[in-house]
């Protein structure tokens, strides 16, 4: 490995832009390459075997590009379990953090709430994660399965999503939860809209911050931290309809910093 390789980051479409964002803050000086399977999209209603399948091609392509670290800015492929790519390739691999060392400190009620794909509510992995740390927090997990096609579709301000973030809310607010978490990637794009939803007594945290603190402290512990003093560039790539995926980068990222490519994962 080279610390002036890139940072491999892959999501199963542009949900992990929201992630690169905070990875750039955390990491200035890093290069970094983006992959988001935009034609397989969303991940969060597939098979446990159709996704293994599908992040094994994208590690493949990571490896062959040389990437020194993959950050898997996606929670359905993190839950799956990113230890299935560990030990496959020559990086290390930074899972999506659950967010229990964010959340608790924030629930004064210890009544959390967690907005993911129905996927990761299936596994419980968030509630196991979160009662690990406290036992006595309640966790409240509701599946979302209208927002990663509204966030592709930009469907921004649309009565749809505000119907489908008021359906969603409601169900939670029964709960009496005080905080939520934002445990798909796509989600912070429609983070405003949820608070608002929520109103001012709950707290709605985004773990993405907790996962790039993790990527900065491996490439520490390991070495591997550019030591160039510029500013890092960031190759953005998906698998279909770049047109698309570049205006919602453009939510995201500074646009300066970034090229973009449509790639072929068999190349």
């Amino acid at each position: 490995m080279d610390k002036h390789q890139p940072i491999g980051v892959i999501d199963s479409g542009v949900g992990g832009l929201t992630v690169l964002k905070r990875l750039q803050k955390t990491l200035p000086h890093e290069d970094f390459l983006y992959l988001g399977d935009t034609a397989r999209t969303p991940y969060g209603t597939r098979t446990r075997e159709e996704i293994a399948a599908m992040v094994a091609q994208i590690t493949d392509w990571l490896e062959r590009h040389q990437v020194k670290q993959v950050v898997v800015a996606c929670n359905t492929i993190t839950v799956l379990g990113e230890a299935t790519i560990r030990g496959k390739h020559p990086f290390h691999v930074i899972g999506m953090s659950k967010g229990a060392n964010l959340v608790l400190p924030a629930s004064k009620k210890k009544k959390i709430g967690v907005f993911a794909t129905d996927f990761t509510v299936s596994t419980g992995a968030h509630k196991k994660a979160i009662q690990a740390v406290d036992p006595t927090a309640q966790v409240f997990a509701q599946g979302c399965r209208k927002f990663v096609p509204l966030i592709e579709g930009e469907k921004f301000g649309t009565p749809e999503l505000k119907a489908a973030v008021k359906e969603y809310a409601d169900i939670l607010k029964k709960d009496g939860v005080d905080t939520v978490l934002l445990s798909c990637t796509h989600y912070p794009f429609v983070q405003d809209e949820v608070e608002k939803a929520f109103g001012p007594g709950v707290k709605v945290l985004d773990p993405a911050e907790e996962t790039a603190n993790n990527a900065r402290t491996d490439l520490e512990a390991s070495g591997l931290t550019n030591d160039l003093t510029h500013a890092g560039h960031c190759t953005v790539c998906f698998t279909a309809d770049l047109a698309r995926a570049k205006r919602l980068a453009a939510r995201m990222l500074d646009l300066s910093r970034c090229s973009f490519e449509q790639v072929d994962l068999l190349k």
